[in-house]
């Protein structure tokens, strides 16, 4: 008898699934098609995110091996695009050689530059302080303390392992100005910090043992 209770349950049970399923079939389906969309979706951006980075990286190196004097404007228009294009690996890379080969002269053009990298280009970490810090040494001639100051901010408010570039940076602009109270004091950073570069630890000792002592 409770066998053919158990039994009657069950199918009971089953029925109802059923019900259920024929119920709902409509939403059911639209629920599959969405899940499969989704997945198609997610991975055909993935294989397209992948192809584009096989297509900057071709371009960067295809570019960069070809490079000579004469072609001097091909080379920068590539660069710019694939800068353009906010690459996290390629577009610093391209900046970098631009820098390097003195491919464009204008200052305020080089500064919008960086400026793509620092607030549009999603980089990692201390790939963007290193950016950061390449903007600082890039004006550092030209700007004011303000200046400079704001843009080394985001390093020299942080543990980033180019604290101690910035640091210096700013310890030898102050020099420059004969302002050696203020360069002594970031030289003096430098040297009371654990996290300090060790060659530039070394540099801000010979240069407050050499200029800046009592």
């Amino acid at each position: 008898m409770d066998e053919d209770i158990s039994i009657i349950n069950s199918n009971t049970r089953v029925e109802k699934i059923k019900k259920l399923f024929l119920n709902n079939k409509k939403k059911l389906l639209i629920l599959l098609i969405i899940i499969i969309m989704t997945m198609i979706s997610f991975f055909g951006y993935g294989e397209f995110k992948k192809s584009q980075k096989t297509e900057i990286s071709d371009l960067y190196y295809y570019t960069i091996i070809n490079y000579e004097n004469e072609n001097k404007d091909k080379t920068k228009e590539a660069l710019l695009k694939i800068i353009e294009k906010k690459d996290s690996t390629y577009s610093p890379l391209s900046l970098y050689f631009i820098l390097d080969n003195e491919l464009i002269q204008n200052k305020e053009q080089i500064n919008g530059l960086f400026d793509i990298l620092i607030d549009k280009t999603h980089l990692e970490k201390e790939i963007k302080n290193l950016v950061i810090y390449k903007k600082a040494l890039f004006n550092a001639d030209s700007i004011s303390e303000n200046e400079l100051l704001n843009i080394l901010n985001p390093i020299i408010k942080s543990k980033s392992i180019w604290n101690s570039h910035a640091l210096y940076l700013l310890a030898e602009f102050f020099y420059s100005k004969n302002e050696k109270q203020k360069s002594k004091e970031f030289f003096d950073q430098i040297i009371n910090s654990e996290n300090s570069n060790p060659d530039i630890l070394v540099e801000a000792q010979k240069r407050i043992n050499r200029d800046l002592s009592d």
